[in-house]
């Protein structure tokens, strides 16, 4: 398999505030990695590091087999779906318009175009196309999350960095929504790196789990791995064991 993702030996620091410790990660093609560990221990740090939103202070990242360091940041970013908690929706457009968005830098497209993409990705999201003439102020907290999961979903991107995107929904929902990922992951071969807060999500989701703590990859493997073999008590208590 192809080497999508590759954090080599990466440290970042906001301020004199250290935050990862020589971080090294490989993310295979078509793989869906999840990242689980308590606040403040670098997931959000680690998963910023892969679209270059943070620079390490050390280190080297590689997206494609480019250096970050190197390319095209603003092109890269467009091979990359980033959906977050809290969607940051543009607020002046549509729910059309905030899906067609990616899509529409790289190509022109129809008015037939933007209907057919808009309606299959509200069906995931599990949103009545009704909502697409409407702007974000007129949905509620939960509706514009799912809005942010359709939008990065919509760039048919080939990573997918998902920020505990299925937290601000019910968790009728949110099932709901686990299932779509699955079934998008399985359908396109995208590689996702997934954060959460949730071990049961993380179960449900993960081909493979990492454990952070105090920023450091602390143990990784597949639930039934780290079902089975702990590393210590932290990660017991994390797994519920």
């Amino acid at each position: 398999m192809n080497k999508v993702i590759e954090i080599r030996e990466c440290s970042a620091a906001y301020g004199e505030n250290a935050v990862l410790h020589k971080v090294s990660l490989t993310v295979e093609q078509g793989e869906l990695v999840v990242i689980i560990g308590p606040s403040g221990c670098g997931k959000t740090t680690l998963l910023k590091m892969i679209n270059g939103i943070v620079t390490p202070s050390e280190g080297e990242v590689i997206v494609n087999g480019e250096a970050l360091a190197e390319c095209n940041l603003v092109a890269l970013r467009r091979q990359i779906g980033y959906a977050v908690q809290g969607a940051k929706l543009f607020p002046h457009m549509t729910v059309r318009d905030n899906i067609c968005y990616v899509p529409g830098l790289e190509k022109k497209m129809t008015t037939e175009e933007k209907q057919h993409l808009v309606k299959r990705m509200l069906e995931m999201v599990q949103l009545p196309v009704q909502l697409s003439s409407r702007f974000p102020r007129q949905l509620s907290g939960g509706q514009q999350q799912r809005v942010g999961i359709a939008r990065a979903m919509a760039a048919n991107a080939r990573i997918l960095l998902m920020d505990e995107p299925f937290g601000a929904v019910d968790e009728i929902t949110r099932k709901g929504l686990q299932e779509e990922l699955l079934s998008l992951q399985e359908k396109t071969g995208v590689t996702i790196v997934f954060i959460t807060h949730d071990i049961d999500e993380a179960f449900k989701l993960g081909s493979r789990i990492l454990i952070m703590k105090e920023g450091c990859i602390w143990q990784e493997g597949t639930a039934k791995d780290l079902m089975e073999s702990p590393r210590d008590a932290f990660v017991r208590k994390l797994l519920n064991r």
